[in-house]
């Protein structure tokens, strides 16, 4: 259910109807838009639930019973574009943000070397996996928390903000003053106890579509996250599995314009993991932006060829330059910006 409340309605009325939905055993959500509030209650409405006693509330213009099984991560709870400011780089306005960065934190010069190389390029954030759930219990695991230190001193040192993927619920405490956005991979979109913790997070979360997940489910899954608090969800496209065997997976490019109209969520897509080979990695970000991605997830290697991990999908610097000049001219012809390129 979602109460709207009517333009001019007062900081008094709206914390008294707070008070109301709370009193009556469910969670109030507010948001604060541009031209009204919007006040999301979640919990179980009895499907007979009388709406009188909170339409009558002061301040109230009128009440919608949602059907859709997501309330805080749709477009009904905020019709405005959810922005995120990671402390000078936004994620969901009018830039395009390029994260990129190695699939995972090899060693000290290698995190810096492409650190280096993929801000000059125009990146934003500095992506690298320290915890790598693997398909082969014997590939490379990553470095644990040291990877996490490298990539965070690699990123301060060249004034980028970092993403990195968090696996366990035991590790978002030792995460938490490390990265500026936790990362959850397709394959933990619906590890709901994980999801439940970094609802309580002061950092954004990258939630990655599942390997066969649904709008719906994925939606609903950043509704897990939003109803412990935290609303700093960017939503990412990176491809589903099908019967297709020419890429690692298919990129669902209709993905992007679909969830800008379900939720006001920004969305990211990630083509290095849609498509699994590094020559159909730029013509996929250069689609992903005409459809309206907020942003691009890239993998960066100044040596993929003798990468520890996904290096068949990983870019050259050079390459990733190419990338980010071609994406840039995309985003000015549709009236967006881009750094760098």
């Amino acid at each position: 259910m979602i109460i709207v409340l009517r333009p001019g309605a007062t900081p008094a009325e709206a914390a008294a109807v707070v008070r109301f939905v709370e009193e009556a055993g469910y969670t109030a959500h507010r948001s604060d838009g541009q031209a009204q509030t919007v006040i999301g209650v979640v919990g179980a409405l009895p499907t007979g639930l009388d709406l009188r006693p909170f339409e009558v509330l002061p301040g109230v213009a009128r009440v919608l019973r949602i059907t859709a099984p997501y309330k805080l991560a749709g477009r009904h709870f905020r019709a405005d574009d959810t922005v995120i400011d990671l402390g000078g780089v936004v994620v969901g306005g009018r830039e395009v943000v390029l994260m990129a960065g190695p699939c995972a934190v090899e060693n000290r010069d290698q995190i810096r070397a492409v650190a280096a190389s993929v801000k000059a390029a125009g990146a934003k954030v500095l992506r690298g996996g320290a915890f790598k759930p693997r398909s082969s219990p014997y590939s490379f695991q990553g470095l644990g928390q040291e990877g996490l230190e490298l990539l965070r001193q690699a990123a301060d040192e060249h004034g980028l903000k970092v993403i990195s993927e968090v696996m366990d619920r035991s590790q978002v405490d030792a995460m938490a003053d490390l990265v500026d956005i936790f990362q959850v991979g397709a394959r933990n979109m619906q590890n709901f106890d994980l999801l439940r913790d970094l609802g309580h997070v002061a950092r954004p979360v990258m939630l990655k579509r599942g390997l066969a997940a649904t709008l719906e489910e994925l939606l609903l899954a950043a509704e897990y996250v939003m109803s412990g608090g935290n609303h700093r969800v960017i939503l990412c496209e990176r491809g589903i599995r099908t019967f297709e065997r020419a890429t690692r997976n298919t990129l669902d490019i209709s993905a992007i314009p679909v969830l800008k109209t379900l939720s006001h969520l920004p969305v990211v897509v990630d083509p290095s993991h849609a498509t699994g080979v590094r020559d159909k990695v730029i013509p996929v970000a250069r689609a992903a932006v005409a459809a309206g991605a907020d942003g691009l997830l890239v993998e960066v290697h100044c040596d993929p060829d003798h990468a520890l991990s996904d290096g068949a999908q990983s870019l050259f610097p050079d390459q990733f330059t190419t990338l980010a000049r071609q994406t840039r001219a995309i985003a000015e012809v549709i009236g967006r910006s881009q750094a760098g390129g």
